[in-house]
């Protein structure tokens, strides 16, 4: 049980969430100071207001209150977000993409560990398969490990 747990959390995939989730929330911070330091004082003082929360309020019957400034803050905030993640992250990756995609169609490999097996498993699977295609180890590019 504690074995496969151990292998669950070794897993590079809930690593790089993990880690995901750890930048996520500190970028959270500085979008957070952006809103609140440069566009919260912009739009309120527009409004003549001293903050977007308190900006756009519209009082209902009953004391309570409409706080659109405070929506309009979220929005800007999830905008912010999601401009960053689409031009830090999503823009150079399809890019990435891309460019290994014309390597490919052009015949070059795309990158170097992609033509070596990661394991020694990786590479007797390889030879096992040549092996029954009927090909021969000559035949197939030289590999080092």
């Amino acid at each position: 049980m504690i074995q496969g747990f151990k292998e669950f959390i070794m897993r590079g995939n809930v690593i790089e969430l993990a880690v995901a989730v750890v930048i996520g929330t500190a970028f959270i911070a500085v979008v957070n100071a952006i809103v609140m330091g440069i566009f919260n004082p912009l739009i309120a003082a527009i409004f003549n207001s001293e903050s977007l929360a308190q900006a756009m309020v519209i009082g209902l019957p009953g004391g309570a209150e409409l706080s659109f400034g405070l929506v309009l803050a979220a929005a800007i905030n999830f905008l912010l977000v999601a401009a960053v993640v689409y031009f830090v992250f999503v823009m150079p990756l399809n890019h990435i993409k891309q460019a290994q995609e014309r390597r490919r169609a052009a015949g070059a490999p795309a990158a170097e560990e992609d033509a070596i097996p990661t394991t020694e498993l990786d590479l007797l699977t390889e030879i096992r398969d040549l092996l029954a295609a009927g090909a021969t180890l000559d035949q197939s590019p030289q590999r080092t490990l």
